[in-house]
């Protein structure tokens, strides 16, 4: 497995690309723009994207959703709790940092329970509400990406529409806190961490 982050769009934000090496496949993870620049490492890898994976439905974690469908044919994948924000600059709140993001509809949902298999690697769909309605994580592979729910020494705001501070807490003690203390965090935005360091250092979750 290879993991490439790279940061993208206006905010920075935390763009994955895990490539399945041995069967030359892809998801990208939170595509919030510079679809041009994770088209180029698919080439240069010689990965075939099969699953777009939007971790909420912000404009800074979908906004190249659009672009590399369109040249890939892979699967757009976000929570049904957060579907509407593709369709909606309002929603996704990408009025309030740049340029409205209207983008297709999902192809389809995921929901707890859910196993993504990318050529030999699998992960786990995690529910994980608090930042959006329909926040999600993956973990697998001793790997957790965690979106804008978790983050190093931080957690994410909840005060967007649809955001619980009660939910986002929950989900992150109930949820992420139960996961080995060895998983690596890749969050949506900043350094990577581990949920070992994140349950004795993280001073929001009490």
């Amino acid at each position: 497995m290879e993991i490439i982050q790279l940061p993208v769009g206006p905010l920075g934000t935390n763009c994955y690309i895990v490539i399945s090496k041995e069967e030359h496949v892809a998801m990208v993870i939170d595509p919030g723009g510079n679809g041009g620049d994770i088209l180029r490492i698919l080439r240069e890898k010689n990965a075939v994207l099969t699953y777009i994976v939007n971790t909420h439905g912000h404009a800074d974690h979908i906004a190249a959703n659009g672009i590399l469908a369109e040249a890939t044919g892979a699967a757009v994948l976000i929570h049904e709790a957060d579907a509407a924000m593709l369709t909606s600059p309002h929603r996704n709140l990408s009025t309030f940092i740049g340029d409205a993001v209207i983008l297709k509809p999902a192809d389809s949902f995921l929901k707890a329970g859910d196993v993504l298999t990318l050529g030999s690697l699998s992960f786990a769909i995690l529910e994980t509400p608090g930042h959006t309605p329909g926040g999600l994580s993956l973990y697998g592979e001793g790997v957790l990406f965690s979106g804008d729910t978790l983050f190093a020494e931080s957690v994410g705001r909840t005060d967007f529409p649809g955001g619980s501070h009660q939910q986002l807490l929950a989900s992150i003690q109930e949820q992420l806190f139960a996961l080995p203390g060895e998983t690596k965090v890749l969050p949506g935005h900043g350094p990577s961490t581990t949920i070992g360091w994140e349950k004795e250092h993280n001073p929001f979750i009490f």
